[in-house]
């Protein structure tokens, strides 16, 4: 298809998809009043009594004195799988208001570990702990459903549904410190990940692309991590939820990179878009060795950008063919997640190409639902019909003409889109 005629198809794609999420938005408040309701009926005192509990958080504040937390839907265990983040969320077509929904539904029930302290003194370190709290905890993490538990609060949890900045990746909803937990049952683990567990002379690295290349997606994969189940015997340690998900993202792209630098490049410019969460995803793929680089442009009144009147901020992050060293502050696990995407579709077709990915975060993004989405709308980008140029400048003014800033501040900002204009002939 044409790039004009991509483009105008788009737009009225846009426009519907928009109507609907404001329609299913509306219903959050009335959530928050039934809710406590529930809430206050289903938690007694000094117990949850059969919980149960689809995945784990660990948190970073204070690392290494960390927070390792169970989560566990209050009075919806029926639906405990719906709770656990996962690429059916973007199947499902959850708005904002829904992630909020399950994310506030979910008890931290959690304790305070020091990971260096676990197994010091002669005890057992994470990977000996099958019983205790740590035992519960990696069994829920490496179990390939929810898993039934007991748990022992101490006092009754607070209820707190504000939203912050710490809570990006995997918000949370009311927490609680916890004395005890105790499963209900055998957990289910897959055979490849008792492989891991096994081994103990596995790196971590190798045990991820393993997992992978056996088709666990990056969200089983992250929960494993985050509960010291993957790496060296006794080097095993606990990681905290944020960066056990950048961890994997950028593990599993490093290793589709290296499958992909020997294929063919694509045959010709392709524009691919994508829209979900008020977030817009413009994918440039670009005959060539790979090369990548993720542009972000936040609306001033969005949730990264709040204040109305301080302009589009924009922030970039790139890498060649031999990809880079060092995190990505920038554009933070953003930049890994929208390049797994990308290296997956490419990895799909046996090709590499270049690759300019812009994201615009409007003002409809009112609330943080976490970086998965970044993922599943770049992953998806590719599913539909794509906008074909004739030179990578045709494909860069195009996707200019619907973001908020100039096309000059953007050649500005993008190392990619600065330096593949000074040789179009290359790419024409």
């Amino acid at each position: 298809m044409r790039l004009d005629e991509y483009l105008a198809f788009e737009a009225n794609e846009r426009a519907e998809r928009r109507r609907l999420a404001r329609e299913k938005d509306y219903g959050i408040l009335d959530h928050l009043d039934s809710f406590e309701q529930r809430f206050e009926a289903e938690v007694s005192d000094d117990a949850v009594v059969g919980s149960v509990s689809p995945s784990i958080f660990v948190g970073r504040s204070n690392y290494p004195s960390v927070s390792t937390g169970l989560l566990s839907p209050v009075g919806r265990e029926d639906r405990a799988a719906a709770f656990r983040t996962s690429a059916a969320w973007y199947d499902e077509g959850v708005s904002i208001g829904d992630v909020f929904e399950r994310r506030t539904s979910l008890l931290n029930a959690n304790r305070g570990i020091d990971v260096n302290d676990v197994g010091a003194r002669g005890g057992a370190g994470v990977h000996d702990a099958w019983d205790g709290w740590l035992g519960v905890q990696r069994e829920v993490a490496i179990a390939d459903r929810p898993v039934d538990v007991e748990i022992g609060l101490d006092g009754r949890p607070d209820l707190d549904f504000e939203v912050g900045v710490e809570d990006v990746k995997t918000p949370t909803g009311p927490r609680a410190s916890a004395r005890t937990a105790a499963l209900g049952e055998n957990p289910h683990v897959p055979r490849p990940v008792k492989k891991t567990l096994e081994d103990d002379d596995w790196r971590a690295e190798g045990a991820m692309t393993y997992l992978y290349r056996r088709g666990f997606d990056v969200y089983e994969i992250n929960t494993i991590l985050s509960a010291g189940a993957l790496g060296r015997g006794a080097n095993r340690r606990l990681v905290p939820t944020r960066w056990s998900i950048t961890a994997v993202d950028d593990t599993v792209g490093q290793f589709l990179r290296g499958s992909i630098r020997s294929n063919p490049t694509i045959d010709a410019i392709e524009v691919h878009r994508n829209e979900y969460l008020g977030n817009a995803f413009w994918v440039v793929l670009v005959p060539g060795n790979w090369e990548y680089e993720l542009v972000e442009l936040k609306a001033p009144g969005s949730i990264w950008n709040p204040d109305p009147e301080a302009g589009t901020y924009l922030a970039a992050a790139s890498e060649g063919r031999e990809g880079r060293t060092g995190y990505v502050e920038e554009t933070a696990g953003a930049y890994y997640a929208a390049r797994l995407g990308v290296l997956e579709h490419l990895d799909d077709r046996g090709r590499q190409a270049k690759a300019l990915v812009c994201r615009h975060v409007s003002d409809d993004y009112w609330g943080p639902v976490g970086v998965w989405q970044v993922r599943e709308a770049v992953r998806n980008a590719f599913s539909d019909e794509h906008g074909t140029a004739e030179t990578f400048g045709e494909a860069v003014r195009g996707v200019a003409d619907h973001l908020p800033i100039s096309l000059g501040r953007l050649r500005r900002k993008s190392t990619m889109a600065a330096g593949l204009q000074a040789n179009l002939a290359e790419f024409s």
